[in-house]
């Protein structure tokens, strides 16, 4: 029966607790069946029709994918938050019927040809924008499916579609299995020497959950892994060079041997991506990934990320002669031995807390999670006319740290919710963050206060617990995250798009995605923004007005070497996609090298095996996308550029660009070009000196 199976009971949200692996298979199936039905009739009613409209074609396809995306998405939510081999072995029993199912429906002849007929019938000229741009993008999107596909390569298109699905979830399996397999346990005090008693007392609580009942922050034992809330201050404040060498090679070795290899689920990737455009008529994946993007092609790109480059190569290779020789001169540093990779972190940290007179550890006593919370929902009403309020006990959570919120506008009330999960949980969570619909919003369901159904996010965060008693205190770039990911969450939440299939951040361009959630992060260097954030753990007391200026100061700090990271990436993953052909001969880690040369400034380890672990190209959506970061960068400094221009200083100048961001960015969703939406907002088209000028960039050269 279905009220027995949570996953298939209507209710305004999931009921966490009570979903259990057992009933997965169940539920997907059921719900399948069910929509196969549905499907079928659909194609009878849609082939004796010869001029359909919208109610005909668009909103059946709809209704269709929210039903099933209502209970899939939870168990793919439940795969990153509440990881377990039950859940993973049910997952993959249907996920292949799941994949299957979304081909037949993006396949259908019937279909197709319906969006056809309504593209170029009568009914097309009564349509609003939006439900055009849903119509051209149901259109791609079948195409992408394969609809223009018959017999054997159809069904060897399929077959590489399901085997590449089964791959993305074994691969990020392996990650996350890898990453809690590793641990350091350390016992001698001089061993975590130079760590800071945020970073002792989170590895002690680590130890006693591991079963060292007695360990403690003072006396040990404590036990360091590769989950970043431990790994990054252990490479940034230990002392011990050969245990921080131990670290770092346990890091970018990650996923790439053993059992849990994914060097080989690696080059399956890419043969069958590659095999999946061919088949599709494209010339390569890349080409294929970026016919649905906001940037034209794969040269586009290229000369964005060049342009980049020749900004940020020689401002990188002056940070770390810099580096060296600020290293060299310490005595406890090898002198017969050049800077290694395993010291950027910690030197970096040293230079910085002697030039800016503080260190990122300092900052955290005054960043705990509640006062952030406080100070960043206070920012979304003064930008946005919104009001966060905690609504814990409201709705069923999947995890005790987890907490329920709901949005309201200053005029309309309640328009949305959200849930925040913060905390790293090793064991069964993976690691990152990332914001994801749990529900969007959609006229085709009614809220429980009448009126289109409202959305909920989940937003997902990976910062150290609370240990002791104390509050999480956050470092800067934790508050950052924060930050970026609430952005993301702002998009899908106060979306007036009543359209589920362009609502939010349906729809929108993978590219410009990106763009409200690097805005958000220029807040965090507004003067009274992070007063409004801080309040010291003990006393209660704002961030002083000097170490702010500090940590503003210190903003560029190493900005060529953290951009040429990023572009480091961004050319790994659109050359493995664009022109690499798995069958050369070279391997992936080859090619990995080869844009080393021109993109990094200390070069990787000859074994690294770091793309074992780059999950956001392997086994998420980022895949010949990861240059989407860079790329929404421009448009999002330049976004904030505007309040600069504005006036920071005033408070209407804020409070009407803030509304104006809203109205277009964050409203609109999917339902227009982003570029466009862009132009509405900044009345032009965007320019990357917001950016340079951010990373104290604009003035460097090739």
């Amino acid at each position: 029966m279905s009220e027995d199976n949570p996953l298939l009971v209507e209710s305004e949200l999931p009921d966490w607790p009570r979903i259990e692996p057992a009933h997965v298979e169940p539920a997907i199936r059921t719900v399948l069946a069910r929509l196969e039905e549905e499907l079928s009739r659909l194609e009878s009613e849609l082939q004796g029709q010869a001029s359909p409209g919208w109610e005909d074609v668009a909103v059946p396809l709809e209704r269709i994918g929210e039903r099933l995306g209502r209970p899939w998405s939870a168990v793919r939510h439940l795969m990153g938050v509440r990881n377990s081999e039950a859940l993973r072995d049910a997952h993959l029993a249907v996920q292949g019927e799941v994949v299957a199912f979304g081909l037949r429906m993006g396949q259908s002849p019937a279909v197709h040809a319906a969006l056809g007929a309504l593209r170029s019938g009568p009914a097309w000229a009564g349509l609003d924008p939006a439900q055009r741009r849903i119509v051209e993008s149901l259109l791609r999107e079948a195409e992408h499916a394969g609809v223009g596909l018959q017999g054997a390569e159809r069904d060897r298109f399929n077959a590489v579609q399901a085997e590449l699905a089964e791959l993305g979830t074994t691969f990020m399996n392996h990650v996350l299995d890898a990453t809690k397999a590793f641990a350091l346990t350390l016992r001698d005090p001089e061993e975590v020497a130079g760590l800071p008693e945020t970073a002792l007392q989170l590895a002690a609580q680590s130890a006693r959950e591991a079963g060292e009942e007695g360990a403690s922050a003072e006396a040990g034992p404590w036990r360091i892994t590769l989950d970043l809330p431990s790994f990054r201050p252990f490479m940034e404040h230990a002392r011990r060079r050969d245990l921080r060498e131990s670290l770092y090679r346990a890091y970018v070795l990650r996923a790439g041997s053993g059992e849990l290899d994914n060097a080989p689920l690696i080059g399956k990737i890419l043969a069958l991506r590659a095999e999946q455009a061919k088949l599709l008529g494209y010339e390569s994946y890349a080409a294929l990934s970026l016919s649905s993007k906001m940037a034209p092609d794969v040269a586009a790109v290229e000369e964005l990320l060049e342009q980049l480059r020749g900004v940020s190569y020689d401002a990188a290779r002056r940070e770390l002669d810099e580096l060296s020789a600020f290293a060299a001169a310490h005595p406890e540093f090898p002198q017969s031995e050049p800077l290694a990779l395993w010291d950027v972190s910690f030197w970096a940290e040293r230079l910085r807390e002697e030039r800016y007179a503080y260190s990122e550890e300092e900052l955290r006593p005054w960043f705990p999670l509640p006062r952030v919370l406080e100070g960043l929902f206070e920012l979304a009403e003064r930008l946005f006319g919104v009001r966060v309020a905690a609504a814990d006990g409201e709705a069923p959570v999947w995890h005790d740290d987890v907490r329920f919120f709901r949005v309201r506008d200053e005029d309309d009330g309640l328009v949305a919710s959200f849930y925040l999960d913060p905390y790293s949980r090793p064991g069964e969570k993976n690691g990152g963050a990332w914001m994801d619909e749990c529900v969007g919003r959609t006229r085709l369901v009614t809220g429980p206060e009448g009126g289109p159904r409202l959305p909920v996010a989940h937003v997902v965060c990976n910062q150290a617990p609370p240990v002791d008693g104390r509050p999480s205190c956050m470092s800067f770039q934790e508050v950052e995250t924060l930050f970026h990911e609430f952005g993301h969450a702002l998009q899908h939440m106060l979306t007036r798009v009543d359209y589920g299939l362009a609502s939010g951040i349906r729809n929108v361009e993978w590219d410009a995605v990106e763009l409200p959630s690097q805005f958000m992060e220029n807040w965090c260097y507004d003067a009274r923004s992070v007063r409004r954030i801080s309040a010291h753990v003990e006393t209660g007391e704002p961030l002083p007005d000097a170490l702010f200026e500090k940590i503003d100061a210190a903003r560029t700090y190493r900005a060529g070497s953290d951009m040429l990271r990023q572009l480091y990436f961004g050319f790994t993953d659109l050359e493995l996609h664009a022109r690499f052909d798995p069958e050369s001969g070279r391997s992936a880690f080859d090619v990995q090298q080869q844009v080393a040369e021109r993109t990094t400034v200390l070069p990787p380890l000859p074994e690294d095996r770091f793309l074992c672990s780059f999950s956001h190209i392997f086994a998420g959506g980022y895949a010949a996308g990861y240059y989407s970061y860079k790329w929404a960068e421009v448009l999002s400094a330049d976004a904030f550029g505007a309040f600069e221009e504005a006036g920071l200083g005033s408070e209407e100048a804020v409070r009407d660009t803030g509304r104006r961001f809203r109205e277009t960015v964050l409203a609109l969703g999917g339902s227009v070009h982003p570029m466009e939406v862009f132009e509405r907002f900044r009345g032009r088209a965007p320019t990357p000196e917001a950016l340079l000028r951010h990373a104290g960039l604009e003035g460097a050269s090739a």
